[in-house]
Order: C-alpha cells, then structure tokens, then sequence
C-alpha cells in the first residue's frame, strides 16, 4: 500500500524522482507480482500528486500572468 503520510513532506522534485525509480524497477528487474502491483499503486498515486501539483503550479502562473 503506497505510503501517503508524507505526501505533503515531499517536495515535486523527490516525488518525481520515487515515481522513475518505480518505473525503472519495474522495467529493469520486475518483482514478485503482488510486488509489483503494489509498486504500480504506488506509482499510480505519485504520478496523480505530480499531476495535482503541475496544475496547482499553473494555476498559480495564471493567476500571475499580465494579460
């Protein structure tokens, strides 16, 4: 189950990084089949916090932008 406690610790750049290191582990040496489920529930969650903080950062310009 993907540790969501921190989620709000992490910074874009370190959950960015946890997400390629999911992937690269999938791709390179692929665990067991509950452990890669479970890394792909994980991924899937980081991936929608980068997703979730990528619009609130574009909201954010938007807000800032001179038209």
């Amino acid at each position: 189950m993907p540790d969501t406690s921190d989620a709000a610790d992490r910074t874009f750049e370190d959950t960015l990084e946890r997400l390629e290191d999911i992937v690269d582990t999938l791709e390179d040496d692929p665990p067991s089949l509950d452990e890669a489920l479970d890394a792909y529930e994980e991924g899937v969650a980081l991936a929608n916090e980068c997703l979730d903080r990528l619009e609130e950062a574009e909201q954010r310009v938007s807000e800032l932008s001179i038209d």
